[in-house]
């Protein structure tokens, strides 16, 4: 066993794992990330910095921290508090006039000076992020076709690499109606909005209290994709709290790894010889540990490589599906209020390009046989999994498996009664998965163990008519 048969491994990991859950991977991405491509800092060195910017901290950040017994949000109070002494007395030219009235939150000139203090990180004049090897990592990770970002980063280091992907900035995720895909949620706040900034016990109780709100939105996201952290220690108190909403979810044992969960951990000690640990236990809350799958490497050019495996969404137009998922809501909420409209999300996944030809989902005019292929195949695995009383989609992928080993037929080989795959549009390699209520049923006979009697026909669609959404050009 040697670290080219840990990458080999690892990599037909990533693959299956993409493969079963039939969807694009999420990043979630800390400040080790913009260290290393940017020479960002992390929230100690941002402190530190924070002190000796400002005339009124006399003493170096050594001796807060130890004061505070290294408790960084009762640092970032402290000196939020002399920020605002220094900025209305003898630093008042560093900071923008309309700051000083009443009606602006004291807290805002630490925050501002962050949001300096982060301004222009990124790559070089030249477009390098510091050597040939950095340069590489970031094409490997530019080639990921992400369903969404998740960062408690500050900075705008990530939104270059990303450019059709849309910021969502602290409390907006909250007021979001939906959640579509190309998103980047920056959950800890941004530079561009100084007063979103979670530095200081204030901010962090407010995020402690939104938290429950922010894991509705999220948790799906977290149970349905693939999903490995970026630049985060293992101990991070932000992988903790995540890692803590999903074993509530899925209730999983230390013996259980959960399947879908990696962290990518940098080890500069790795050789030929090397082969990492591939699994990790974390502590998540007293008592409970929860273990997930685990990447070492000394360069992640190949860790990048392999989560571009699920396919390139490159052709398909990012911007146009979240305008399509808002128009829904408009219309929604616009109906008349004792008309109750019922429509599954899988019904807009058509060729949609205006607002007229979305509304003929409503009803306004008559839907196509496209429709009627959707509203037959309305199940997305996660959408089985629900249905047969499962958190995750992994165990209908397991009873796929036996299904096939016990009668011979895979029903997602083929398109038949219980299962149909299209690609995401015209250009994409993507194939989306959907199941029918005959496969639901499939499912339950299995369970209880029943004999099962597969139909095995094949059904003919015309897939040039079928969910090709926001296919650009």
């Amino acid at each position: 066993m040697n670290y080219k048969q840990y990458q080999d491994e690892v990599t037909a990991d990533v693959a299956k794992v993409l493969g079963d859950a039939e969807c694009q991977p999420i990043l979630f991405i800390g400040s080790g990330f913009s260290k290393r491509y940017a020479r960002g800092p992390n929230w100690e060195e941002l402190l530190t910095t924070l002190a000796k910017n400002c005339p009124l901290i006399e003493k170096d950040f050594a001796y807060y921290k130890q004061a505070y017994n290294g408790d960084l949000k009762k640092i970032g109070s402290v000196f939020t508090d002399i920020y605002r002494e220094w900025a209305w007395g003898s630093g008042k030219e560093h900071f923008p006039a309309e700051y000083f009235t009443s009606a602006v939150p004291a807290d805002i000139f630490i925050k501002y000076m962050i949001s300096q203090l982060l301004t222009g990180l990124g790559p070089d004049a030249k477009g390098s992020y510091g050597s040939e090897e950095l340069d590489a990592e970031i094409d490997a990770l530019k080639s990921i076709s992400a369903h969404a970002i998740i960062t408690t980063n500050y900075d705008q280091v990530i939104e270059p690499l990303f450019q059709e992907y849309e910021p969502v900035v602290g409390q907006q995720i909250m007021r979001k109606g939906y959640l579509a895909i190309g998103e980047i949620f920056k959950i800890h706040g941004c530079r561009t909005i100084p007063l979103s900034i979670v530095v200081n016990e204030a901010d962090y109780q407010r995020f402690d209290e939104d938290h429950k709100y922010l894991s509705a939105k999220l948790l799906t996201y977290f149970i349905e994709h693939p999903l490995i952290f970026i630049g985060y220690r293992a101990d991070d108190p932000n992988i903790k709290a995540i890692l803590h909403d999903v074993y509530r979810m899925v209730r999983a044992s230390t013996a259980d790894t959960v399947p879908n969960i990696y962290i990518l951990q940098w080890d500069e000690n790795i050789t030929e010889s090397s082969y990492p640990a591939r699994e990790y236990v974390i502590s998540v809350a007293p008592d409970i540990n929860l273990r997930i799958k685990s990447i070492s490497a000394n360069s992640f050019e190949w860790v990048f490589r392999a989560f571009g495996q699920a396919g390139s969404l490159e052709k398909i137009n990012t911007k146009l599906l979240r305008a399509l998922m808002a128009r829904s809501i408009d219309l929604i909420r616009s109906d008349i209020p004792k008309k109750h409209v019922e429509i599954n999300f899988q019904q807009l996944e058509h060729a949609v390009e205006s607002g007229e030809n979305f509304a003929k989902i409503f009803g306004v005019t008559s839907l196509s046989d496209p429709s009627k292929v959707n509203l037959d195949y309305k199940y997305a695995i996660s959408g089985v999994a629900q249905e047969l009383g499962f958190d995750h989609w992994h165990p209908v992928r397991v009873m796929i498996g036996k299904i096939a080993e016990d009668t011979g037929f895979d029903i997602t080989s083929t398109d038949n009664r219980y299962h149909i795959a299209y690609k995401l549009g015209h250009k994409s390699d993507q194939l989306t998965h959907k199941y029918t209520e005959a496969a639901v049923d499939l499912f339950r006979r299995f369970q209880m163990g029943e004999p099962l009697q597969l139909d095995t026909g094949a059904v003919e669609v015309d897939k040039t008519l079928v969910s090709n959404v926001a296919a650009s050009g």
